[in-house]
């Protein structure tokens, strides 16, 4: 019997196995061990740990991309509302609100500064008008260096003819009273409500105004004024000879200011204010200041020359408050209105307004851009701006001195509201109250007590 070695190689564990065999007639016989071709658990467990690995990482990028799918067309809408709330700022850029101006309107409006200060300073001259002038020859000068050395920075001067221009308003006449009804300069303190209630028609009407009869020594008769089609228009103001009469919303009487809310007298936003019986208003559609004397029935109009309507400069802090481009206020001094234009980049304008002619008599421009706060208010000659602070409570947060032409910036008066909108604010000097149109709420409060 022969015996062989027999050879194998196994492939799979890359090793040799010597095996022994015995010749057996024609064959040959061996005993070869199964155990070098045993199953390679433990390496497949670690393969299949791969791949259940990789398909966890698969199902998670998987899901990713159906949640980044299901995400697009949000962020697609949310970059949509984006864009729309961005174009109420669109002027900014497509009109050229910042682009310096022109020499030429320049010099064009240092000459009307400066003819406004000569003749100040002839019927009334004084240290301030004197160096008003001078300080505005010089100015001329330095535009005329401009021309020569082609030099141009024009948006500071334009700041400095701003603030030329307001003390040349400021050293206007002022009514020989104001300093004798006016003692305390700025408000000190607001109180909590001492009057609230609903307006008289519906919670629906969210947006209009009230208060008191303004002028000094008027008999006591309260008003209230509300707007329709879509918190825009309005053509009919409610009196009341009595407060127990407004408290009870009874004994009043309609006042038609127009025939309809689309007449051209009616009344758009809810800048109304009743001053020595008559109505102060925008008129509808238009930068201009209507009057209705309620006893003649006769509506009088002027122009708002250059300031911005139908939503430009609307009061915005929380939210915009549409139709307020435009906001009639009352206090000693008689009427004023607060606006803004283009040419002062948006920021409010005050102009006071002569009640029975209807002429604008002073114009003060200040740095307080419109849309960043949420109303406004006069009182001694001071406009105050009030901000959001919550849904139930405000602050006013600034004041611009017409007599001194100074700007405050550091006021913090707080005061309560029973809802986040607010449609109108207004001071009456008689009872030196606040009043306040809440989204539908009517509010008063005391003031410098």
């Amino acid at each position: 019997m022969l015996s062989y070695l027999l050879v194998l190689s196994v492939i799979v564990t890359a090793e040799a196995q010597k095996i022994q065999g015995v010749q057996t007639d024609d064959s040959c016989v061996c005993k070869l061990s199964s155990s070098i071709w045993a199953f390679p658990a433990v390496r497949f467990e670690g393969v299949q740990k791969q791949l259940q690995t990789c398909e966890d990482n698969l199902l998670q990028f998987n899901k990713k991309v159906k949640d980044s799918n299901a995400r697009l067309p949000k962020m697609e809408l949310t970059l949509k509302n984006i864009k729309t709330r961005l174009n109420r700022f669109e002027y900014l850029d497509t009109k050229g609100l910042y682009n310096t101006l022109n020499l030429q309107q320049l010099t064009e409006e240092i000459d009307s500064i400066y003819y406004t200060a000569r003749d100040v300073n002839k019927k009334s001259p004084s240290k301030e008008t004197t160096d008003l002038l001078k300080e505005l020859t010089t100015a001329r000068k330095d535009v005329e260096n401009m021309y020569k050395n082609n030099i141009f920075n024009l948006e500071t001067m334009k700041s400095r003819l701003r603030d030329l221009n307001n003390r040349v308003q400021t050293c206007k006449t002022i009514p020989e009273d104001f300093r004798s009804t006016c003692y305390q300069r700025i408000m000190s303190n607001i109180s909590s409500p001492v009057v609230t209630k609903l307006n008289s028609i519906s919670t629906s009407y969210v947006s209009g105004a009230w208060g008191r009869e303004a002028k000094q020594g008027s008999k006591e008769r309260f008003w209230e004024h509300w707007l329709v089609s879509s918190n825009k228009l309005g053509n009919t103001i409610r009196m009341y000879n009595s407060h127990e009469d407004f408290m009870g919303s009874k004994n009043y009487k309609d006042e038609k200011i127009a025939s309809s809310y689309s007449h051209q007298n009616a009344v758009q936003g809810s800048g109304t204010i009743l001053y020595d019986n008559t109505v102060f208003y925008q008129c509808y559609g238009t930068a201009e200041i209507c009057s209705f004397n309620i006893t003649t029935q006769a509506t009088k109009r002027v122009e708002l020359a250059g300031a911005g309507i139908n939503n430009k400069f609307p009061f915005c802090y929380y939210s915009c408050r549409d139709w307020t481009d435009i906001d009639l206020e009352a206090d000693q001094n008689g009427v004023w209105v607060i606006y803004a234009t283009d040419e002062n980049h948006g920021n409010i304008v005050v102009s006071r307004l002569e009640p029975v002619s209807l002429n604008i008599t002073h114009t003060w421009k200040t740095r307080l851009f419109k849309r960043s706060v949420t109303s406004t208010f006069m009182v001694c000659g001071v406009l105050y701006a009030t901000r959001f602070v919550n849904t139930y409570k405000e602050e006013v947060f600034y004041a611009f001195d017409t007599t001194t032409g100074h700007e405050i910036n550091t006021l913090s008066l707080p005061f309560e509201k029973v809802s986040a909108g607010i449609a109108n604010i207004n001071y009456n000097p008689v009872d030196r109250r606040l009043y306040m149109y809440n989204d539908g709420y009517l509010l008063a409060y005391n003031t410098f007590s």
